[in-house]
């Protein structure tokens, strides 16, 4: 096991590598192919040329490509020193640059809102898995009846609803109309209720669409595994259904689940730009969406770099649960 996870961090950390070049040369080195000029993105169209000059000496836009690649790494892991147009900053690690709006360091910014986006993720994963596994499960063992007509409908209707509909609906409902919930955002430090009343619509929006894939997919992985010899062996020797099913089928249902965990956990928490927008939220996808609208590019740097760092983890410990979950697997 030790092995096993030594080389995965391995990879893992080569992968990491590899994307920060490719994020680097979208960013930095596709637009200066391109006739772009990221001093001018920085400063602005009107900008003095002379400003423009020195924000390109400041952030040596002018060096070879192998030094700016340099300098960029450099910055993420002990920091970076910016020096020009008559002033020095001192970027302290990880450095992923300067807002070109706000001219804040870009790390805090996104380590305010990251927070808000992880919260969003969990609790939604935990409400989609518990409901929708739940669902599934059911279905498959009344396969056929009045329940998993009903439950696979109401999946179909899950999926086939964007998250923006079914999150002004919630608001209509449950905010506006019957004022059970204040639906408004409140920092988790300043309050614990009002935080989870905030957070309780989104979470519900965002399980709603994940539950209806998992009910599915966890109702067809547990018909095509009950129909297993091995399950019908288990039944043969007498064994009691709550241990077949708990113990074994659930057991081999568990791994595409995760695996879908994984994928989409990590997806989620970069793609979260709906249900933010939607609820007011103030997570990474609210920062990126604004930094695309204004063409900051450090912020939508780093915030690719972070959920990309999010995929890569959710996948790791994902690799590691299956042996947890299924005793077939074998890591060697």
């Amino acid at each position: 096991m030790l092995a096993y996870l030594i080389r995965r961090l391995f990879a893992a950390a080569v992968m990491l590598v590899v994307i920060i070049l490719v994020v680097f040369s979208i960013f930095f080195l596709v637009p200066k192919w391109a006739g772009v000029d990221v001093a001018t993105s920085f400063l602005g169209k009107q900008a003095d040329p002379a400003a423009v000059e020195a924000v390109r000496q400041k952030l040596k836009l002018g060096d070879p490509v192998f030094l700016q690649v340099w300098e960029f790494f450099k910055g993420i892991f002990v920091g970076r020193t910016y020096a020009g147009g008559g002033d020095v900053t001192h970027c302290a690690a990880p450095c992923f640059g300067y807002s070109f709006r706000s001219e804040q360091a870009v790390w805090p910014v996104l380590t305010d809102r990251f927070p808000v986006t992880l919260g969003l993720a969990l609790g939604a994963a935990v409400l989609w898995l518990l409901f929708g596994v739940a669902a599934g499960v059911l279905s498959a063992l009344k396969r056929g009846s009045l329940w998993d007509r009903g439950a696979m409908l109401i999946a179909l209707g899950g999926v086939s609803l964007p998250i923006y509909f079914t999150g002004m609906l919630s608001l209509a409902i449950f905010a506006f109309g019957l004022n059970w919930i204040d639906g408004e955002f409140v920092p988790l430090g300043h309050s614990f209720t009002g935080w989870l009343g905030g957070m309780i619509l989104p979470w519900i929006t965002l399980a709603f669409l994940y539950a209806a894939m998992y009910a599915r997919i966890t109702r067809a992985t547990m018909l095509e595994i009950l129909g297993e010899d091995y399950i019908r062996t288990a039944r043969a020797k007498g064994m009691r259904e709550k241990t077949v099913i708990g113990k074994h089928a659930m057991r081999s249902t568990m791994t595409p689940i995760l695996t879908m965990l994984g994928m989409d956990l990590g997806a989620l928490i970069g793609g979260a730009i709906l249900t933010e927008t939607t609820f007011s939220l103030p997570g990474l996808g609210q920062a990126v969406l604004n930094a695309i609208k204004t063409q900051d590019l450090p912020i939508i740097l780093g915030v690719v770099l972070i959920t990309s760092l999010a995929v890569l983890i959710a996948n790791l410990v994902v690799d590691v649960l299956y042996a947890v979950i299924d005793p077939r697997v074998r890591l060697a």
